[in-house]
């Protein structure tokens, strides 16, 4: 391990060029004079559309084009596509009604878009959408999730009775009934995951060219991956051959798993580029992104957790009725279903499991990947469950866990959901946490809070995640003639770092600095495939494509390095950037090697320099784990919560670069406590209206609301399922620290008899809480 290698905290190489202004952003792309688009959305939550009048729009100053999805469909433009038709229980397909561009006939959430404009300037845009007359034929509408099932409610699609999309199931439910049944305890608890708004820094935006002489679109936009929009957007939506559409993804600012998704804006742009032969761009306002960004999580879950005599869980039964919003997004129904309740295990030996989930239609915007895409779900259910249980049969949470966790010498370790865990000790790393948490003075500090009016609690979750193996991943490695690498990765970086933790990867391998090593991304035209960056694969999937070009480039350096040498490339060595005939102190340099590149004395097969492409096939999934422990004060007299300390194990696996993986849990742990504390995404009953669509109304977390963390890796645990021993981390944080807030709050309550308080648990809700165990006090 050299200077700028693996496990070495080196800075970010991006960081001189983003903060010092000089990041390109979609919204630097546009060409002056482009034309921009403005689109028209719904004030209701559910309507026909009587009648849709453009014709003044069309006439107003400025407009180039006014488009409906009368006009799309005559051009023949598709629907956005469902890609994961999971199956129910019963081997049914899902119902899959459409997902149109625009809306067609019908309007099912509030800011779902009716028509667009296109103008000289955003503003014309703006005031010609004005002048369209829309008559809405205003329907009945549900936007509950719970209530999307009551048979009462008004049918959002035809095609799904009920508002059932699909009813999946994981397990076994009769060894899970008889487990019920038998137990020596139950432990029973309903439980809401909030509903959230991604809220990037970088809002959503497009723009569209077309080549009238080529033939070829091309889409710049912020995304977490340009390949799966060009795919879709040639298959489903244009129906051309995918070599006709070209995806651009310059710098993003966030994406969170928001921008994997394919979304009508960036169809509309593109459609509107060929049919006025000029570029068109979008860029969403905060509240428009509030009304149209796919959202995330939304469940309401009632789970029972069976355990015998001696505290040790014997079977796990979950209940989830999961919102999928108006439409289905891209991953909706695989998110809502496999991808997070393949997890609900958590980090015990559990040996019966049943999990049920029904997906639901509502009059609310589309749900789908949000940082953890369903893993934070289960974690939460999971480690609530267990809290809740250590109360009721008096044991301290920490020995509940102790005496269910999965031991180290189980593994490899199969679940009842059919993942295979492969390394982890658990116990280890709750104990761990807790030591540095200092829990066992917490009695001490909770009488020293309550003198000061305070309520102190503590509370800890154990987290474990899949990630990283998902489908494969390409690499090209192209040496330049000064010496320098330019290196081209199908992932796409979203402000996770991934220039400097390729770079680290292949620096002191080749002789390089970390600087010399140039990232690319972002673009179909420089790399033809690529899986993108989503589930915490980007260092395993594309750092494996980075080892295997940059081993194909070191051979193909040994043959030029052989012809210099008047060598055999099998006789040559390769070591920090020299190459050595064995035996000799005969050397060349990589640098060398590099200058003699363009050589006119080359011979013909070394002629075209250092050019490889690789790809890394997914070995199989990868299992970070930890321990978050959350202490807090809760004021009695207000409600009010301050997280006083943080601390935080994580089981990683290999670490490239441990400062860069600690930025990414303190983003993902800020995200947790925002879901846990503040951020509450609200649909009035009575109009269906979104009443927290801007930062006046949704409360996103605040600096001075994020504790500091302490944060410790465990590094002698490594994956052994891939040659690099990483598991990920890009998740993790979000993973554990909601069920960590929420234990804290519920110990802190304790002495007002509170068993459980749904996210976000505010200020109101607690203060309430505590109303509710002072009367229940009171009448006993």
């Amino acid at each position: 391990m050299g200077q700028f290698g693996v496990g070495q905290g080196i800075a970010r190489v991006e960081d001189q060029r983003l903060l010092t202004g000089h990041g390109r952003y979609t919204d630097d792309a546009h060409a002056p004079g482009a034309a921009r688009m403005y689109v028209l959305r719904s004030p209701h939550a559910h309507a026909g559309i009587a009648r849709l009048d453009t014709s003044a729009a069309r006439q107003a100053p400025g407009v180039l084009a006014v488009y409906t999805s009368a006009e799309l469909d005559a051009a023949g433009i598709g629907d956005i596509p469902c890609l994961t038709p999971v199956k129910g229980q019963d081997g049914q397909p899902p119902a899959m009604p459409t997902h149109p561009v625009l809306a067609r006939g019908r309007v099912r959430h509030v800011g779902d878009p009716v028509a667009a404009v296109v103008a000289e300037t955003e503003e014309a845009a703006r005031e010609a959408a004005e002048l369209i007359e829309v008559e809405y034929d205003e329907l009945p509408h549900v936007v509950d999730t719970e209530g999307a099932l009551d048979p009462d409610a008004p049918r959002i699609w035809d095609e799904a009775p009920g508002n059932l999309c699909v009813d999946w199931g994981i397990g076994d439910e009769d060894a899970t009934r008889k487990a019920l049944e038998s137990a020596a305890h139950v432990t029973r608890l309903k439980l809401v995951n909030n509903r959230v708004v991604v809220n990037s820094m970088e809002p959503r935006n497009a723009i569209g060219d077309y080549d009238a002489d080529s033939g070829v679109w091309t889409l710049t936009t912020g995304s977490q991956g340009v390949h799966g929009l060009r795919n879709q957007l040639a298959e489903h939506i244009f129906k051309v051959d995918p070599e006709r559409i070209q995806v651009m993804t310059p710098d993003v600012g966030g994406g969170f798993g928001m921008k994997i998704f394919l979304y009508g804006e960036q169809v509309l742009v593109m459609h509107a580029a060929h049919e006025l032969g000029r570029q068109v761009a979008w860029t969403g306002e905060r509240t428009e992104c509030f009304q149209s960004d796919n959202q995330g999580r939304d469940h309401v879950t009632e789970a029972a957790l069976a355990l015998d005599a001696d505290g040790r869980i014997t079977g796990l039964h979950i209940d989830t009725i999961a919102n999928l919003g108006a439409y289905l997004s891209n991953f909706g129904i695989y998110v809502a279903t496999s991808a997070g309740a393949r997890m609900y295990p958590g980090v015990y030996d559990i040996p019966a499991l049943f999990g049920r989930t029904r997906c639901v239609f509502t009059n609310t915007v589309a749900v789908d990947a949000y940082r953890g895409a369903g893993r934070p779900e289960a974690a939460y259910l999971i480690e609530r469950l267990i809290d809740a249980a250590a109360h009721e049969l008096g044991l301290a949470p920490a020995e509940l866990r102790r005496r269910n966790f999965i031991r180290p010498e189980q593994m490899p370790y199969e679940t009842r959901t059919g993942m295979t865990y492969d390394s982890g000790d658990f116990a280890r790393l709750q104990d761990t946490a807790l030591d540095y948490a200092e829990a066992a003075g917490l009695d001490r500090r909770k009488a020293e809070a309550r003198r000061r009016g305070k309520l102190r609690g503590l509370g800890h979750a154990s987290y474990i995640e899949c990630c990283a193996g998902i489908g494969e991943e390409e690499a090209r490695f192209r040496l330049e003639p000064d010496g320098t690498v330019a290196l081209f990765v199908g992932t796409q970086t979203n402000g996770q770092g991934h220039a400097t933790a390729y770079a680290q990867l292949i620096a002191d391998r080749l002789g390089l600095s970390p600087e010399q090593i140039v990232l690319h991304q972002g673009s179909t035209r420089e790399l033809g495939f690529g899986k993108g960056t989503g589930g915490s694969r980007s260092l395993l999937m594309g750092g494996g494509a980075t080892v295997a070009a940059t081993d194909k480039a070191v051979e193909r350096m040994k043959q030029l390095a052989g012809f210099l040498l008047e060598a055999a490339p099998a006789d040559l060595e390769f070591d920090a950037g020299v190459f050595t005939v064995a035996g000799t102190d005969k050397q060349v340099t990589l640098a060398e090697v590099a200058r003699a590149m363009g050589r006119d004395d080359l011979p013909d097969d070394l002629k075209g320099g250092v050019d490889e492409t690789a790809r890394y096939k997914a070995p199989p999934l990868t299992y970070p784990n930890g321990c978050h422990v959350c202490e807090l004060d809760i004021d009695e007299a207000t409600g009010e919560v301050e997280i006083v300390r943080y601390t935080i194990v994580d089981d990683a696996g290999t670490i490239v670069n441990p400062l860069m993986l600690a930025g990414q849990v303190h983003g993902g742990t800020a995200q947790g406590i925002g879901q846990a504390l503040y951020e509450h995404t609200v649909y009035e009953a009575d109009s269906g209206q979104l009443v927290t669509a801007t930062f006046m109304d949704y409360t996103m977390p605040r600096a001075d609301d994020i504790p500091g963390f302490n944060v410790h890796f465990v590094e002698d645990i490594p994956c052994a399922t891939n040659p690099m021993g990483i598991k990920g981390a890009g998740e993790a944080g979000a993973i554990g620290a909601p069920p960590a807030v929420i234990n804290a709050i519920v110990d802190a309550l304790q002495p007002y008899g509170v068993c459980h308080i749904d996210m976000p648990a505010t200020t109101e809700r607690i203060w309430q809480a505590m109303q509710s165990g002072t009367m229940a006090e009171a009448a006993e």
